[in-house]
Parts: structure tokens; C-alpha cells; sequence
């Protein structure tokens, strides 16, 4: 291609509303434009760059059966109805009537649709397992779009649905999606971890991983232990339970009611009375569908609120403002505690172990001490409701867990029945009895790892794409269009080079050489070949991306170092 009459609106400001180093570098070397809050358009070599990473996802997902399909973007929503996820889903859910007021939603998944298409279409186990994916534009209404093509509202992703007759069928293939989605991310170049995850809105029966890109931009914390491999998102990670090492109190010393005017938080009692925050019991109450829910944890610790949704089975929660907490426990928010509460309390593994804890006495300006779990309060309702901390012991070896930020760019989930239950799918087993399938989903989002891949590869001056989904493969850069020696030199490499099969973008532009070198290392192609003053010796100098030197070479060398990479393949 011939970067004068290419597509590439390089910019040298960084984008006002940029925030992500993906963001910033992408608007100013010309991949992507926005039209609204996230929503994009992919400008040409945005879009070769993505049709590359499409081509690997195509070429690993065929090689392990599966069969590419396409469904409809929009989505009657009866299925959603049907599944029961019309209103989980929330606002997130874009939805729209037709001239005749039937409802229809823009699919940001496709559990539904995929659902009834092979409840529909197949009749016998002898069909079975099936595998089946697409490559679509999805759409939810985000909040808050933010970090360019991390989090918008219209993306591209790949996702894809098993069926199966038993669950050891799932258990194959999901195991060699995992693999699959290895094979993918690893061809792509990006570092990755694989986690244990939570299933979210998708839902399902088994386990279920998330394919974590390192990155500091990163909105999920990675927990991962340097020894034995453990790997959990934060949402699901659990750390050994070690017992608390406070002293004991004799049974005979009782809980004592002390005034502590003004001091409401953590923070505030650890200063004010020269203790540590690992013997404070915190209690929160929180709104399950609708319902008060208290929970008592240390001090020193966050809850997770996925795993209270999980224990409770609970679709919705969120933290009950000042006058709900009066309303159902009486006291004052600042100061609750969790001795004779009139609701369920649910208790932390580590607040459970608390010996002799302080702790809210349900009256303003007053805190109770020497409270012991068991004794002064029930300690029925005791499970892992609190986030792991860094340094913490890992479940498995013991070892020191550590926190990494990462970019979501895959999840697997195994489903088990829980669309084909609500759906009514199912089919013919060995026997000739009707069985529900079981189902497994596998996603990836195709356009966030444009961003994902950007944020792993990039420095001061630009993009380093890896050569695997980089734009093109050599950026063959005349430094004068006006030297006949230098133009008939470049366009005799560009045509050999084409005919070797090579993507080249040549920049004819009548450009100064300081322009055209920034506009290379923004874009970030990954060998350049510049032609100059050497012209005339058949001499081009050669420049990896990821270099700051470059070497003169003939122009016989310099294709010889590009095809090296092809030699074996």
C-alpha cells in the first residue's frame, strides 16, 4: 500500500479525552476514530490490525472443531425473557421497539439466540458434542465508557457455545478451549495469565476462568501465587486461614460499653484508642433483593460482595443508605455492631477467630470491647465473605500471594442446563429418552485486545505491534520523493518485496524525513527500511521497531533479515 492515498490521519496531540496509553496512540496514529462515547470507527489499518487477530482466533477455533456461524445482532426479547435475564441484566441492555411494538434487544451476548437455534435444529445425541462460534458486533449501554476500545458500548467479539449430551463431553471441550484460547493469546503476543474467575451475568454450574492481559491499566486485580501457579481474579480469590494469634480472654471477662463520641471509622478507632485494626469488627448492612443483611468482618479487610451474592443466592446488592440502616437494626450507621442484631448476620472466616475484638454497640458515640464471636453474637451464618490481601498465604502451597492488574480479554464458563432448562432444549439420548443439553460459552473480546495488545506494546514514541497482527510488515520510507535514485530503489524493493508475499506500506508522500520517522514509530510497523543518500550504492538502512539503532545493509541483506522470520514456516 501507498501511504499517500492511505487512510492514516496521524496526529501529534495527545486526544483531550484520551486516558489509556492504548487510547491516546491509536487516535493519533490513525487505527481508530470515535463517533459517540465508546463507539468507534476502525480506520484501514485499525481494521487490518483487527481482520489479523480475527484470522488467529479463525484458524485456532476451526483447528479445534468448531464451526463459524453468524446470528442476528437483534434479539427478540421473549428469549430474554424466557432465560430470565430481561432484568438481571439491567441497563445495560439495550432495547428498542419495531413499527409494530414488538421488543427487541441489541445482543451483548448470544446464550439466547444460540439456544434456541440448536434447540430447534438438532433432533439426535448423534449430532452431539457441537461446537459453534461467530465473530459479531455486540452492544451494551456502559455507563461509563472509558479507556477507548477497552470498555465501549460497541465492540467486536468472538463468542462461542458447546452442546453436549453429558457432562464429561463439557469437561473435553472445555478443556480444549483452554487450550485453544492459550494458542490464541500466545500467538497474538500478548503476556497472559488464565484465572479463576466468577461467572457473572452469563451464570452456569461450573467452573469457569478468565484470560487475564497484564497490564497497570488493568480494572481487575489478578491474585496469583509466583510458586505453584494459582490464579484467581480478586472476585474469587481465597487465601489460606490461618487462626488468629490475639491472646484469649478468660471466659469470665464480659463485653464493656465505652463512649467514643465522634469516632465512626476504622481508621479513627485505630488512632484514637492505639489498637489494630485486625481486632476491630467491622459490621456493615447491605440490601439483598430487597431484604437487610448484616455482615461482620475484620477490621483490616474489604468485603467481597460476589461472594455474599453467591452465599445468599442473591441476584442484587448494594450497601443500605443511613436511614435503611436505622429502619432495620435500630442503631445508628457509624456505630453498628454485631451484637443483638434483629437480622441475619453473616460472619467472615477471620472475624469468627476474633478473641477479644471491639466493635460497634448500636449507640451513637459508643463501641463495646472484649467482644467475643460465639458468646456475644451468633456465629451461625460463617463463610469467605472478605477480598484476599497481598502477602497473604496461598491456598495451595503456602507461598506469598501477589496482585497484578489485568485486561480481561477471554472468559470460558461452563453452563451446565442453565439456558437449556429455561429454554426447553433439549434432545434424544442413546436410550430414546429426551435429556436437557449441557452447555459451555467461550468468549473473547476481539476488539479490546487491539487495546489490550497496545497497552503491552508501546513506548514514548509509538505502537511496537508484534509481526504476528501488526498493520503491515515493512515500512519502506524514501526520505525524498524528489531523488530519482531513492524513488526507483523503492519502488524496485516495494515490488519484491510484494511479490515475496510481504506486506509493505511505502511512505510517497512529500513529507519532511523528521515527519515520516514519527509517523513511523507511532504507527509501529516493525522492521523499517529507509532509503537515502546511499541510494545509489544499493545501500537501505534496516531498523527494527523495537530498536533505537539502525544498520546499513544492501538491499539483497534487508530481504534476507525479512523473510529470516518465514524461513521455517
Amino acid at each position: 500500500m501507498r501511504q499517500r492515498s492511505m487512510l492514516i490521519p496521524t496526529l501529534r496531540e495527545i486526544p483531550a479525552e484520551a486516558e489509556a496509553a492504548s487510547h491516546k496512540l491509536m487516535i493519533r496514529g490513525g487505527f481508530i476514530r470515535p463517533l459517540a462515547a465508546g463507539i468507534y470507527t476502525y480506520l484501514p489499518i485499525g481494521w487490518r490490525v483487527l481482520r489479523k487477530i480475527e484470522h488467529i482466533i479463525r484458524e485456532e477455533m476451526d483447528r479445534a472443531g468448531a464451526q463459524e456461524l453468524l446470528m442476528p445482532a437483534m434479539q427478540p426479547a421473549e428469549l430474554w425473557k424466557q432465560s430470565e435475564r430481561y432484568g438481571v441484566y439491567g441497563p445495560e441492555l439495550i432495547r428498542l421497539h419495531d413499527r409494530n411494538q414488538r421488543e427487541f434487544a441489541l445482543g451483548p451476548t448470544h446464550e439466547e439466540v444460540v439456544t434456541a437455534l440448536i434447540r430447534d435444529t438438532v433432533s439426535s445425541y448423534r449430532s452431539l458434542p457441537m461446537t459453534v462460534y461467530q465473530i459479531q458486533t455486540k452492544f451494551r449501554d456502559e455507563r461509563r465508557p472509558r479507556f477507548g476500545l477497552l470498555r465501549g458500548r460497541e465492540f467486536m467479539m468472538k463468542d462461542a457455545y458447546s452442546f453436549a449430551i453429558d457432562w464429561e463431553s463439557l469437561d473435553s471441550t472445555y478443556q480444549s478451549m483452554y487450550e485453544t484460547y492459550h494458542r490464541i493469546f500466545t500467538r497474538c503476543g500478548l503476556h497472559f495469565r488464565a484465572v479463576e474467575a466468577d461467572a457473572g451475568s452469563i451464570g452456569g454450574e461450573g467452573e469457569t476462568h478468565e484470560f487475564m492481559a497484564l497490564s497497570d491499566i488493568g480494572e481487575d486485580t489478578v491474585v496469583a501465587c509466583p510458586s505453584c501457579g494459582y490464579a484467581a481474579n480478586l472476585e474469587k480469590a481465597v487465601a489460606l486461614q490461618q487462626k488468629q494469634e490475639s491472646a484469649s480472654p478468660s471466659s469470665n471477662v464480659l463485653c464493656e460499653k465505652f463512649a467514643t463520641p465522634g469516632i465512626k471509622t476504622i481508621e479513627q478507632l485505630v488512632h484514637a484508642l492505639g489498637i489494630k485494626a485486625e481486632a476491630i469488627i467491622k459490621t456493615l448492612v447491605y440490601i439483598a433483593d430487597g431484604q437487610p443483611i448484616a455482615i461482620a468482618i475484620r477490621g483490616d479487610h474489604e468485603v467481597n460482595e460476589l461472594k455474599m451474592m453467591h452465599w445468599l443466592r442473591a441476584e442484587s446488592l448494594e450497601l443500605a443508605d443511613e436511614q435503611t440502616i436505622q429502619q432495620a437494626v435500630g442503631g445508628p450507621a457509624g456505630f453498628i455492631g454485631p451484637i443483638g442484631l434483629p437480622i441475619k448476620l453473616l460472619v467472615d472466616h477471620s472475624a469468627a477467630q476474633i478473641t477479644a475484638g471491639t466493635a460497634g454497640a448500636n449507640t451513637t458515640d459508643y463501641h463495646v470491647r472484649n467482644v467475643v464471636p460465639g458468646r456475644d453474637f451468633s456465629i451461625e451464618h460463617v463463610g469467605d465473605f472478605r477480598n484476599v490481601k497481598e502477602g497473604e498465604s496461598c491456598p495451595q502451597c503456602s507461598d506469598r500471594l501477589k496482585f497484578y492488574r489485568g485486561i480481561e480479554v477471554g472468559h470460558v464458563f461452563k453452563l451446565g442446563t442453565k439456558y437449556s432448562d429455561k429454554l426447553k432444549a433439549e434432545t434424544a439420548d442413546a436410550a430414546g429418552q429426551q435429556t436437557k443439553l449441557i452447555m459451555g460459552c467461550y468468549g473473547i473480546g476481539v476488539s479490546r485486545l487491539l487495546s489490550a495488545i497496545v497497552e503491552q506494546y508501546h513506548d514514548e514514541q509509538g505502537i511496537r505491534w508484534p509481526a504476528s497482527v501488526a498493520p503491515f510488515q515493512v515500512h519502506l520510507i524514501p526520505v525524498s520523493i524528489q531523488d530519482e535514485t531513492q524513488i526507483h530503489l523503492a519502488e524496485t524493493l516495494y515490488q519484491k518485496l510484494i511479490n515475496l508475499g510481504i506486506e509493505v506500506l511505502m511512505d510517497d508522500r512529500e513529507e519532511r524525513p523528521g515527519v515520516k520517522f514519527k509517523d513511523a514509530d507511532l504507527i509501529g510497523i516493525p522492521i523499517r527500511l529507509v532509503i537515502g543518500k546511499k541510494s545509489n550504492e544499493g545501500i537501505v538502512e534496516y531498523k527494527s521497531r523495537t530498536s533505537s539503532e539502525s544498520v546499513e545493509m544492501t538491499v539483497a541483506e534487508a530481504i534476507e533479515h525479512i523473510l529470516k522470520p518465514f524461513a521455517h514456516e
